[in-house]
């Protein structure tokens, strides 16, 4: 699933911005904060995608 495998690439992108965030680098943090926000959007895509799977199933069915 595409929008999955772009879930997964932010979150490895992201990585080491969140520990130089952690070590106390503001900058580091709003670009932790700025992949975070785009983490929910895609998650938000993920959903819909399974959502659309799951219901193409159940008419394919009946």
């Amino acid at each position: 699933m595409q929008e999955f495998d772009k879930l997964k690439q932010i979150i490895e992108e992201v990585e080491v911005d969140v520990a130089k965030a952690l070590g106390g680098n503001k900058a580091a943090g709003t670009r932790v904060r700025k992949a975070m926000q785009e983490v929910k959007s895609v998650a938000q895509d993920v959903r819909k995608k399974i959502l659309e799977t799951r219901s193409a199933e159940g008419a394919a069915q009946s």
